[in-house]
């Protein structure tokens, strides 16, 4: 499983940059644990915002933005058609087929990192007025997952809470097979 790698010497920046990513990612995981795919799916606060749905929506994004350095078309197309379907569970999908297409999705992203010749290497973003009009880096690249993985599993402990009280620190604790005091 990739959902926790560490820096593999001092000064591995792409095991730094992997590292923390794979720890927003656990946050997000682990704000699942012992629900069904009913609470999973629930919307427990003002937000639309579903643990399920960020466990989709982080997936798709990643998956994406990975395409978009390798420069080929993301797996997932979306476009306001169907742009909320990415924050939803639809059709026959499920949490585990989720986490599953995740943990793939993770595994592709710390292969194409570690295969680059450069984090300094860069690629072109798409020509819409919320981008850098320059290309970025792969750097920028591992950054913006960090980011936006760190952004839901904020969301993702707030749901959480509101759910059933747990909070990550209890959830670390139940993963680990012991309780929070």
């Amino acid at each position: 499983m990739v959902m926790h790698v560490g820096a593999e010497a001092p000064g591995d920046e792409r095991g730094a940059l992997l590292s923390f990513l794979a720890e927003q990612r656990g946050a997000i995981r682990r704000s699942v644990l012992g629900l069904t795919d009913g609470q999973a799916s629930s919307r427990p606060s003002a937000s639309d915002l579903s643990l399920a749905g960020l466990i989709k929506h982080v997936a798709e994004v990643e998956q994406g933005w990975v395409a978009r350095a390798k420069q080929e078309p993301p797996a997932v197309h979306r476009d306001e058609s169907n742009w909320d379907e990415t924050f939803r569970l639809v059709g026959d999908e499920t949490v585990a087929g989720q986490l599953a297409y995740w943990e793939k999705v993770a595994e592709e992203t710390e292969a194409f990192v570690r295969s680059v010749p450069s984090l300094d290497d860069t690629f072109p973003l798409p020509n819409d007025p919320w981008f850098p009009e320059e290309d970025v880096s792969m750097r920028w690249l591992c950054l913006h997952l960090i980011r936006e993985t760190a952004r839901h599993a904020g969301h993702a402990d707030v749901i959480r809470e509101s759910l059933d009280g747990e909070t990550a620190f209890e959830l670390i604790a139940k993963e680990q097979g012991g309780t929070w005091e």
